[in-house]
């Protein structure tokens, strides 16, 4: 099995333990995470060679993160050290009515001021078969979206299979190029994208069409019919009960067929950061180990689905324990 190559910015994740609020925190937790890092590793868990480009300072917290996602088998050879400070993210758990907040601090980190021509993409690529991206990596700076270009071309040259979670991500755009022209360039260059209905307008000015019988259909088939290099187009559907209680469903539309999931009702959850990822690297695996594309779809939704029982932006399980959420077995009955 080929690489799957993933590119983007891993931030320190600082959280109080347990549901405690920052105001009754007298220590933080720390974690690593980063919504393209956390996809290479997840698919390292699962069995795929993973690799993951990034840029760190040059430091004791640069050097930590990188030693991390290393110990959970992700290839970070690639990685440029330089710049002054490693990107934060602070998480405070809700519970219940109460919803979970982040505060990020990660203005003028390492990543956002990385030299694109540090990157030797051919070289990096020469033994993958597939690279993802997300909307998050190209809204951070000026910088970090021409080494996403690059990235995709480089991809595209070597006839490698490239996704994107497009992941709009409103207040990250701040350096004077709109999500929309520069997003709208990228896109053209994958071959399947995490692109639901709210996305598809603000990034695209794509909405459904008058009477249209199937919203997410009709949004897809413009996507599709905008950017044509693009095969696949797949979503989650949300239904939130309450900050410990989610249904979550898969959706994939590939300009033929809608394939629609069983809802997977996720009661308690421990941690719904890192879903999305998730999502896609049960996705990216299913792709690669099945025949159909609806096995695909379940396998991604019901290793999301796992995640959130998991603490960290990391989906920490094995193919076995995907596949026992997709076959129905999920009372969560002691294992001996």
């Amino acid at each position: 099995m080929k690489q799957v190559v993933t590119f983007g910015e891993i931030m320190m994740r600082l959280s109080p333990p347990l549901n405690y609020r920052f105001a009754q925190a007298s220590g933080l937790e720390i974690t690593y995470g980063g919504g393209d890092a956390n996809v290479g590793a997840s698919l390292a868990g699962l069995g795929v060679p993973a690799a993951h480009v990034t840029c760190f300072p040059d430091n004791d917290l640069g050097r930590a993160a990188a030693r991390q996602f290393r110990a959970l088998g992700v290839n970070m050879d690639a990685t440029v050290y330089e710049g002054d400070r490693l990107g934060l993210y602070f998480l405070e758990v809700g519970a219940g009515m109460r919803p979970s907040k982040v505060v990020y601090d990660r203005a003028n980190s390492a990543f956002a001021h990385l030299d694109p021509a540090k990157f030797n993409w051919d070289k990096i690529l020469r033994d993958a078969g597939w690279l993802h991206w997300t909307g998050i990596t190209p809204a951070i700076s000026a910088t970090a979206a021409e080494a996403t270009r690059q990235a995709i071309a480089a991809a595209r040259r070597r006839g490698l299979t490239v996704s994107a979670d497009v992941n709009y991500r409103r207040n990250l755009w701040q350096y004077g190029q709109t999500a929309q022209a520069v997003m709208s360039e990228l896109v053209r260059g994958c071959d399947v994208v995490v692109c639901s209905e709210n996305d598809a307008e603000d990034l695209f000015g794509i909405v459904p069409e008058p009477g249209a019988d199937h919203k997410f259909v009709s949004v897809a088939r413009q996507v599709m019919a905008r950017f044509p290099q693009i095969k696949q187009v797949i979503t989650t559907r949300r239904t939130t009960h309450s900050a410990s209680h989610n249904g979550l469903q898969g959706i994939c539309y590939d300009g033929r067929q809608l394939l629609e999931t069983v809802t997977h009702e996720i009661n308690p959850i421990v941690d719904r950061i890192g879903g999305g990822d998730a999502f896609m690297a049960g996705f990216i695996y299913g792709s690669l180990a099945y025949e159909h594309p609806r096995q695909a779809l379940n396998f991604g939704v019901a290793a999301s689905a796992l995640k959130h029982t998991i603490h960290g932006d990391i989906n920490l399980v094995t193919v076995a324990e995907v596949e026992e959420i997709m076959q129905g077995n999920t009372s969560g009955r002691l294992m001996r």
